[in-house]
């Protein structure tokens, strides 16, 4: 007969499952908060996609290196964000032959806000837990993660 439960006891499967239920939360408030201030089509990896792009641009082969991807995947994100106006092809200005992808001002909006909002939000999860323990979570995960294992290839890596 198994063991019963301790009242409190956590097992080592329920710590993955609560990290990525606090991301998974924090992004689905970020993109409705997003879709009503105007960015109805931005979705998870194109966050990702944008973040990727950067101030400065990329190829799409340099696109798809950072995201973790094919060339022709990061091509087709790269398609979805022009159609939804988030980003353009454009041409290099050095090299004729290379085409670079840059935001748009619509893109460089996106960003903007969704920064701002992630600001709203670690404030909503400081009032809930508060400042100074949410801060301890904080200091705690970066002592454990380590800095290599920010990366912007989240969707790839889950997509397996």
């Amino acid at each position: 007969m198994a063991e019963p439960e301790r009242a409190g006891e956590r097992h080592g499967f329920e710590l993955p499952l609560l990290l990525f239920a606090g991301f998974r939360s924090l992004i689905d408030q970020l993109h409705t908060e997003l879709a009503e201030r105007g960015h109805p089509g931005v979705r998870p990896a194109y966050g990702f996609a944008m973040q990727a792009i950067g101030r400065d641009g990329v190829t799409a082969s340099e696109l798809g290196r950072r995201l973790g991807v094919t060339k022709q995947a990061a091509g087709k994100t790269v398609d979805r964000l022009a159609a939804l106006g988030y980003a353009e092809r454009a041409g290099d200005g050095v090299d004729a032959r290379r085409k670079v992808v840059r935001l748009t001002p619509r893109g460089v909006d996106a960003l903007a806000q969704s920064a701002a909002l992630f600001e709203d939000l670690r404030a909503e999860w400081a009032a809930t837990l508060g400042e100074e323990r949410l801060r301890e979570v904080e200091d705690a995960l970066e002592r454990v993660v380590p800095k290599s294992a920010f990366r912007l290839d989240g969707g790839a890596w889950l997509a397996g």
